[in-house]
């Protein structure tokens, strides 16, 4: 039996005791302030090892840990799959648009006002940390660029107004073609 579960001697903090025999300071498989399932099996192992067999602990106890982790790891899992699915489902709706006449905020105006629209022809998407981004041509046939003639990519929550590509590529106001400044 270890000193420290003698009578009258407390027990070692639980940090003492992860990756007791381990090689290596540090588990690989997470970071130093994450515990996963591997973790709590090794912790739960541990203890096992290491309770007073004149007090054991109650069973139920290691069985209800247990099937929190479980949960808690289905949840994470289930999280994820939704977030995936989200991104998957926002470039799908993306790539619907795709020929489409499109009126877009672009945000800044040259006249100093907080707000402009463009509009032109949804030609491309392009997917960016997991988000769709489209350019647009203009009426003139050329795709719309920044300052640097670099094709400007427009989130989907700009969008202020849709239509079919036949419909008329009017700006309202704005210069279709036109390098925006933003």
């Amino acid at each position: 039996m270890p000193s420290a579960f003698v009578a009258g001697t407390t027990a070692p903090p639980i940090a003492s005791l992860i990756n007791i025999n381990q090689p290596g300071s540090a588990a690989a498989t997470t970071s130093a302030n994450t515990l996963g399932p591997n973790d709590f099996l090794q912790l739960l192992t541990t203890e096992l090892q290491n309770q007073d067999p004149t007090q054991p602990t109650d069973p139920t106890q290691s069985v209800t840990q247990l099937a929190q982790m479980s949960q808690l790891q289905y949840q994470q899992q289930l999280s994820s799959a939704f977030q995936s699915f989200q991104s998957n489902f926002g470039v799908m709706q993306a790539a619907s648009l795709i020929g489409k006449s499109a009126t877009v905020n672009t945000g800044t105006s040259s006249t100093g006002s907080n707000s402009s629209t463009v509009t032109g022809t949804i030609s491309s998407i392009e997917v960016q940390g997991g988000q769709p981004f489209f350019t647009l041509v203009g009426s003139n046939g050329q795709t719309i660029t920044d300052g640097n003639g670099n094709p400007l990519l427009f989130s989907t929550t700009q969008i202020v107004g849709l239509g079919s590509a036949s419909s008329s590529s009017s700006t309202n106001g704005a210069n279709v073609g036109a390098t925006p400044r933003i």
